[in-house]
């Protein structure tokens, strides 16, 4: 876990790998769940029979945007920046779904930090590199480049 308590800090380590997350098992049940808080049944991803016998997969797959979601929560284990007043999600530069998250797949996240700059309102923008890695797949499930503002 890193710990970064100034900007200075942070600048410091531009173009470090921040570290690699835990391993996360991928449940039915946690697919399951973020269908129902996006509305997204699609058969592929809900529905274990059809999935097992008609997807090119052989099974359920997370959806892109669960794999996606956990950046966040994995991050947490990865780094955190203290003696901020506020830190926002400022969106993404650029999101690849590389390979699929099977049911019963274990991720876990890889974060690079790319740069460190000044923002409007005296905020900083960080802008980092995540690969979620699948345990066992030679290529991952995304790389995503986010972009967070931080104000100390």
């Amino acid at each position: 876990m890193r710990i970064f308590t100034s900007p200075n800090q942070l600048k410091a380590a531009v173009g470090e790998d921040l570290g690699t997350s835990d391993w996360l098992h991928i449940t039915q049940e946690r697919i399951d769940t973020f269908a129902d808080a996006t509305g997204d049944h699609q058969w592929i991803h809900v529905d274990v029979e059809r999935a097992t016998r008609e997807s090119p997969f052989g099974a359920p797959i997370a959806h892109g945007f669960l794999s996606l979601s956990l950046v966040s929560l994995l991050n947490w284990q990865i780094y955190t920046i203290e003696n901020t007043t506020l830190a926002i999600n400022y969106g993404l530069n650029r999101v690849r779904f590389v390979n699929p998250v099977q049911v019963e797949a274990h991720v876990r996240l890889r974060t690079t930090l790319n740069s460190v700059g000044d923002a409007p309102g005296g905020a900083l923008q960080i802008v980092t590199t995540n690969t979620l890695e699948i345990a066992g797949e030679e290529k991952p499930a995304l790389v995503a480049e986010t972009v967070g503002r931080i104000i100390f």
